[in-house]
């Protein structure tokens, strides 16, 4: 079985993958000064079409740290934001080819709650991993009906599993 080691979140090393923002403690530039202060422009998502763009609740429970979906958007990218504990999130870069998974290249990120994340198109991902006992409640922002027009979904082979080391 394959093995990926967890790292810290830096705008370097995700930058293949998208960008963040920690929404909840920023240190963005800032208008307006207490008690009223606006944090301008944090996190910016490309967009195509006239798309209509949906907040859904993935809410996560704790479970066994292996990676053996994937799953991937074509014509859009995603956000997700941890809302109330920290999560772990797995992505792999872009391919051409839904059956080309690039297993050898996943890295798992770890995300502090109330930072907020993009995942590009194409970049294969799949439901982050809770960090607590508790069940992780994630705030996911896509174009609208994404999950059902827009999603290619593996399931991987046993023998490609990855394990998180966390």
């Amino acid at each position: 079985m394959r093995e990926v080691k967890v790292e810290q979140l830096t705008l370097e090393a995700y930058k293949p993958f998208g960008t963040y923002a920690n929404l909840i403690n920023p240190t963005d530039e800032k208008l307006g000064a207490a008690p009223v202060e606006f944090f301008r422009d944090q996190l910016q998502m490309e967009v195509s079409g006239n798309n209509s763009y949906s907040y859904s609740c993935c809410r996560v429970q704790k479970r066994e740290n292996i990676i053996d979906v994937l799953e991937y958007h074509t014509g859009c990218g995603e956000v997700v934001l941890p809302l109330d504990q920290d999560i772990l999130l797995q992505v792999a870069p872009a391919t051409a080819s839904e059956n080309d998974i690039p297993l050898d290249k996943m890295r798992v990120f770890y995300v502090p709650k109330g930072t907020a994340i993009t995942i590009k198109a194409g970049v294969w991902h799949w439901g982050p991993f809770a960090t607590e006992d508790t069940p992780a409640n994630i705030l996911i922002n896509l174009p609208e009906r994404t999950y059902a027009n827009d999603c290619v979904v593996k399931e991987l082979a046993a023998e490609d599993y990855i394990k998180i080391n966390f």
